[in-house]
């Protein structure tokens, strides 16, 4: 078979006509031959395989319109407090605007979740146990706020309630910012206290929930997998006894990943959490790291 754009075609004379190859073709070419992509029940795609737009279109050359895949957890988000009002709403004396509920509802929205806000529970059991009943009708939990050690933080006394059927996985992590995270299971799904600071419910987010949740959607993820090796375009501080997570911005250039930190004022500096593109890593007990120094660092 030769392709019409390897040949010349000569004028036609008395019904006749000529053609030139003007290409070399070696004998074989350009034909399809049966099952040379696949034999006839080979496998399209893999068990646990993206499914990808060119996924989708091997399906369907295939005659496969409908195909079993994993169903998107279903999540719900509660948000804690007195002092929390919505963030339309114009904060009072000792009151603050709530930046949980839309960070996770954008945050979700990236792995397809949509989420379902259970609104803000105030501090009073009664009421707080409410909502976490309500929520719990989800795969998931998200519970912002009363977790640490405050006189109102009652989330982990509601999640001991026994007729709740909760089982406390652990109730605090080695990392800062999010020292106070809550993790619980029960027959029906999962359910996590993200501590009441809005930069170490971001980073308990990204670290732990966020694995959970593409695990329960069929890929592979854990805690810290995706990291990539950097090198440091300004200095690390040091970490004591517990592995530092710092918002950072990245850039990749010539094939090297450069890694700009943006060390915070404390876990309440939302805004520089909010302005990273990625969590660079300070292990405990590290001393400071200088410019030029490799690091770790988790791409956002």
């Amino acid at each position: 078979m030769i392709p019409i754009e390897q040949t010349e075609f000569g004028a036609a004379a008395a019904g006749t006509g000529t053609v030139r190859i003007v290409e070399t073709v070696p004998a074989g070419s350009h034909i399809r031959r049966q099952a040379e992509v696949t034999a006839a029940g080979g496998p399209l795609l893999a068990v646990g395989e993206l499914l990808t737009p060119g996924g989708a279109g091997v399906l369907a050359t295939h005659g496969i319109h409908e195909a079993p895949v994993y169903r998107r957890p279903t999540v719900a988000t509660l948000s804690t407090g007195d002092e929390i009002v919505p963030a339309e709403a114009e904060p009072g004396p000792g009151q603050l605007r709530d930046s949980h509920r839309d960070f996770l509802r954008a945050a979700l929205s990236q792995l397809g979740i949509e989420a379902r806000s259970l609104g803000i529970a105030r501090d009073d059991p009664v009421e707080l146990r409410a909502k976490v009943e309500r929520g719990l009708d989800s795969d998931v939990l998200l519970i912002s706020g009363g977790v640490s050690m405050g006189e109102f933080d009652f989330v982990e006394q509601v999640l001991g309630d026994t007729g709740l059927g909760c089982r406390f996985l652990f109730d605090a992590v080695a990392i800062q910012p999010g020292k106070p995270l809550v993790a619980a299971r029960h027959d029906r799904g999962w359910v996590f206290g993200l501590p009441g600071n809005p930069a170490s419910a971001m980073v308990t987010y990204w670290l732990l929930v966020r694995p959970l949740l593409r695990r329960m959607t069929g890929l592979a993820d854990g805690f810290w997998q995706g990291a990539l090796r950097g090198r440091l375009k300004g200095g690390l501080p040091f970490a004591k006894g517990r592995d530092r997570f710092l918002p950072c911005r990245l850039e990749f250039s010539s094939g090297e990943v450069l890694v700009d930190p943006r060390p915070p004022l404390g876990s309440h500096d939302l805004v520089a959490y909010g302005a990273g593109a990625g969590l660079v890593r300070v292990p405990k007990f590290s001393a400071p790291a200088a410019v030029g120094e490799s690091c770790e660092v988790l791409p956002l």
